[in-house]
C-alpha cells in the first residue's frame, strides 16, 4: 500500500508511530517530509521491524535554481513528478508491504501525524539524535599515555 500525502508530518507524533507502523508491516521505504526540517528530505527503511531513518540531502524546492544542474537527472525527474507550486517537491510518499495490512488503521495512524493547518512544529524534536550526527567522529583531544 503507498501512502501520500502533501503536507509536513509533526515530528513528535510521527516519532511516536514509527514502532507501530513497522510492527505492522513486513517492509517499507520511502521520503518523508518533517515540519521543522522543511529543508531536508529524509529517508524511511523499516524490514523486520527495525526502522532505519536518514537525512537523503536537501529537497530541490529548497535548493537555488542553479544547483538543480548538478543533481543526477534521475532525482530532477522525480521531483519534477511531485512538484507543487505551494510546496515544491516536498511530499509524504512511504510503501508499505506485509500479508493483511489494515490499510485504514495505517493510513489513520500516518494521517494523525500530519501537522495540521496552522499548527506549529515546534517542540522537542525526537529525531535529533538520529539525523543530527556529527559528520566525523570527535577524536579525543587528549593524546594517549
Amino acid at each position: 500500500m503507498v501512502w501520500r500525502r502533501a503536507r509536513p508530518l509533526h515530528p513528535a507524533r510521527f516519532f511516536d508511530a514509527a514502532d507501530a507502523l513497522a510492527a505492522e508491516t513486513v517492509r517499507s521505504r520511502g521520503r518523508f517530509w518533517l515540519a521543522n526540517r522543511p529543508d531536508r528530505m529524509i529517508a524511511w527503511d523499516a524490514v523486520a521491524g527495525i526502522v532505519t531513518v536518514e537525512d537523503a540531502g536537501p529537497w530541490l524546492a529548497s535548493l537555488p535554481m542553479a544547483a538543480w544542474d548538478l543533481l543526477p537527472p534521475a532525482r530532477r525527474i522525480a521531483a519534477a513528478l511531485d512538484w507543487s507550486p505551494g510546496h515544491g517537491d516536498r511530499v509524504q510518499h512511504l510503501v508499505f508491504t506485509g500479508p493483511g495490512l489494515d490499510r485504514a488503521r495505517i493510513h489513520a495512524l500516518l494521517d494523525a501525524c500530519l501537522l495540521a493547518p496552522g499548527e506549529p512544529a515546534d517542540g522537542d524534536d525526537p529525531f535529533v539524535p538520529f539525523l543530527d550526527l556529527p559528520d566525523a567522529p570527535h577524536a579525543d583531544p587528549t593524546p594517549p599515555r
